[in-house]
Formats: structure tokens, sequence, C-alpha cells
């Protein structure tokens, strides 16, 4: 057992692991700073252009819900909710144009440390 412990140690311990720890931690961050940006900010505004919808709300609805006299539901109501999903696409959106921003600027970056390094 003592062989395995030092091999997952030093598996553990890996510049590239611990920066892929780092990584996915600052990773979760910025999903979270993403989300509350799109939830609070841009949806807001979104609807606001929308004449006060909530994009959150929206939906295709194939059959409403029957209530009895009492207003309890007694049938269900069917439908597509799509506006969540369109939130998450412009989650995905913004979150995809971040990685790209900062994956260009690294590589300009890199190319120019590159060229300096053969001067």
């Amino acid at each position: 057992m003592g062989k395995f412990s030092e091999d997952f140690k030093a598996f553990i311990l890996k510049g590239n692991i611990v920066d892929m720890a780092v990584g996915v931690v600052v990773g979760g961050a910025f999903n979270k700073i993403v989300t509350s940006l799109v939830n609070d900010i841009i949806m807001p505004l979104l609807g606001l252009a929308m004449g006060g919808l909530n994009v959150t709300d929206m939906k295709y609805v194939f059959s409403e819900a029957v209530m009895d006299a009492n207003g309890v539901v007694t049938k269900a109501e069917h439908a597509l909710t799509y506006g969540n999903f369109l939130q998450t696409i412009i989650d995905f959106l913004i979150i995809a144009l971040s990685v790209f921003v900062a994956l260009r600027v690294f590589a300009k970056l890199q190319k120019k440390r590159i060229e300096d390094e053969k001067k």
C-alpha cells in the first residue's frame, strides 16, 4: 500500500495536475459570475426591451391546465418551457466568447515571446 500512496502523491503534486485543479476552481467561480451577469443584468434588460416579459417564463403551451370550481388543478398544463434554455444558451455564449478571447490573447503573447527569443 505504501508504493501506491507514494505514486498517488507524486501524481497529485505534478505541476500540471495542480494547475488543472486551480483552473477548475477558477472556472467554477467564473461560471457563477457569468450566470449572475446573465440572470441579474442581461435577462432583465432583455425582458424590459420585450415589454416586461420574463424570459424564463417563455413557453409554448400544448394544453392549458384544467381547474375545478374551487380553483384546484385537476389536469396539469402541458408546455414546452424554453425560457430557461434560452438563458442557458446566453450563458454558454458569454463563457465561450470569454474563453476564446483569453486563448487568443494568450496565443498572441506566446507568439510574441517566441519571436523575441529568436532575436
